[in-house]
This record gives C-alpha cells, structure tokens and sequence, in this order.
C-alpha cells in the first residue's frame, strides 16, 4: 500500500479548511500546509490536524507555492488539494481502494474535477480530469504564477474518484489583479495563460478589468510568439473595449482583422450589440442569428447559446414580434432558466402580450 503526503497552500480559509481536512484526513499520512498570508484562525484551524504548517511569502505567484509545498513531502504520493474542495462518503473509500490497489509504477492519477461552473472564472464546462495524485520522486514542477499546471507526460492514469470545487465566492478578481502584475513589464503570456486571461475577462471581468487588460493585449497583437489563434483572441478582448470606449473607428478596425479565419461568436455577439444601440434590430438579429447558428465560442459558451437567445428575444419584442421572442427566450432558459434576463425577458412579454 503506498503511502500519501496532503499539500495544501492557504490564505485566510478559516471558513473552509476544516471541511476540507475533514474529508481527506484518514486516507492520507501526512498534511502538510503553507500559509500564504493568512491574518484570520486558518494556522490554528490546521493545527488541530497536523504540526506541519509553514510559512510562504506570497510573490503572486501560485506555482511557487506549491512547488515550496511538494518540497516538504515525505510520503510516496502527494495528494495536492486546495481549501475549497470537497470529497463525500462515496468517493473516500474509492480514495481508500485507490490507495490499497494502486500501481507504484504510475506517476501521477487523474481525479473528476466537479462543480467548476458554479463559482468558476475560467471555465465553459462542469467537470474535468485533472491530476491530483503525484508521485514524490519524480520531483514534480508546478508552473505558471496563475492557473498553475504540471507537465503530465509521464505514466498518468484516469481513476473515477470525484472531487467537488466549492469555493464561497469567485476567485476572479484575485486571478484578474495578478494577470495584470504579470504583464505590466510587457511581457507576453504563453498561449496557453494568454488564452486563460481573455476567457476570465469574458466569463466573469466588470468593464474595469477590459480597461485595464488594453494594454496587454493591444501588444499583444504584435507578437511573433503567438499564434493567428491567441490573437483572434486578442482581438475579441479589444473588441470589448472599444465598444464600451463607444471608439467605432477602432471597433471596426479590430473586427476585421478575424474575418480571413474562424468566426467567433464573441466578436458577433459585440457587433449585435452595436447594432442594437443604433435601434437596428434587423442588423442585430443577424449578428446574433450567426453567433449562435455558424460561430463558435473561442472564450464563453454563453455566446453561442445563452446571450444570443437572450438579445434576440429584445430585438423580437423592439420589432413586434411577440411569437418569436417567446420562442428565443425559452431556448435562452433552457440554458439558464432562471437566469434575470430571461425572467425579465418574460415579464415584459406578459406584459405585451
């Protein structure tokens, strides 16, 4: 049976840790916990169930954290966990199985990451496999400050066991603010963190952070590190910030630097929403109509499905026809269906009706 080291970094979870701890506390051998910061009881929380609490000065930087966090382990695996995260009856003992029958010859172990959508900043999807499980000896690197990973190239297998994400609240202003310290030298993001940056933007970024992301990704469009791809996404984000500067010139000029490739809904949803602000539903409703029939989502699902339906359903109502509003805001609901738009959606259409 092979023996299991717990990794946590914390700051300021004196509401959560016990929960998580709880969870995890007879299946592993060791916890081993670094506080980033934590001016609340997390440390005295923790301290219940292990002596092993270290201290880590927070750079922004979440890879380094964890990589201080591994170098503390003693067991065979490391178990690398966050606060927020929760594991039931069920999917214990599948961790107790897992623990008596595992391979000493795999690296690492892939868990379903559950419940991403419910306060997640990041992704279109609910559940996902991610590596959870380490082999110590193989010395693994975390990397990247923000949404951090590690290479999984070695011997990694998929097991059943579920994990449930259940954070309190979003982490996205958090992860927005240190986007922006990473790119205030102008430096350009790897693809995969510049792809990351954009879809936080559009799932869940106030029109405050598309300011602040300008510069960035203005420069980034100027690159020979990225991809036509990562500046599509560029230009989605940019996009965004002309329209809410209300600058057309620009608008306009970003746009059509993406119509010799794939066209993303994003950018069709912004156009429908320009048009809308002109009271030319006619034109809108083309855009919208494209975003959700031949487009596809390159940042937010929700602009494929959801806000298409939503905003045709006003440009319906705007041109008096009652029958296929109804119709758009039932498929935005089937999506959302209690979502304030499609509620107030639906009153106003009692009210016309």
């Amino acid at each position: 049976m092979i023996t299991i080291s717990l990794c946590m970094i914390v700051k300021n979870e004196e509401r959560l840790i016990k929960r998580c701890l709880e969870c995890v506390k007879d299946f592993v051998d060791e916890i081993i916990i670094v506080d980033t910061g934590s001016t609340d009881r997390t440390k005295e929380i923790a301290g219940d169930y292990t002596s092993r609490i270290y201290d880590f000065e927070w750079i922004d930087d979440f890879a380094a954290a964890r990589n201080f966090c591994f170098s503390k382990a003693t067991m065979d695996y490391i178990y690398n966990a966050d606060a927020d995260e929760v594991i039931d009856k069920e999917n214990i003992e599948k961790f107790f199985f897992l623990k008596n029958t595992l391979n000493p010859d795999v690296d690492i172990v892939e868990m379903q990451y559950t419940n991403q959508l419910e306060k997640g900043s990041t992704y279109n999807f609910d559940t996902e496999n991610r590596p959870k499980l380490f082999k110590r000896l193989r010395t693994f690197r975390w990397i990247d400050p923000i949404h951090e990973v590690i290479n999984c190239s070695n011997n990694v297998i998929t097991s059943d066991i579920k994990i449930i994400h259940k954070p309190e609240d979003s982490h996205s202003q958090r992860d927005l603010s240190i986007f922006i310290k990473c790119t205030g030298n102008g430096q350009v993001l790897n693809s995969r963190l510049h792809m990351m940056y954009a879809r936080e933007l559009f799932i869940c970024g106030n029109d405050e952070d598309f300011y602040k992301a300008f510069a960035y990704f203005n420069m980034s469009l100027m690159s020979d590190s990225l991809k036509p791809e990562d500046k599509r996404l560029s230009c989605c984000v940019l996009a965004r910030y002309y329209h809410l500067k209300s600058d057309v010139h620009n608008f306009f000029k970003v746009i059509t630097k993406t119509l010799n490739g794939i066209v993303s809904s994003e950018l069709c949803c912004e156009l429908g929403s320009y048009y809308m602000t002109l009271e030319d539903y006619e034109e809108a409703l083309y855009w919208y109509y494209l975003a959700s029939s031949s487009a596809s989502a390159d940042l937010n699902i929700d602009y494929m499905n959801f806000i298409p339906n939503v905003q045709m359903c006003q440009c319906f109502i705007k041109l008096g026809n009652l029958t296929e509003a109804l119709q758009h805001n039932t498929l935005a609901g089937f999506y959302k269906p209690n979502h304030p738009a499609v509620l107030a959606n639906m009153q106003n259409l009692n009210k016309l009706s």
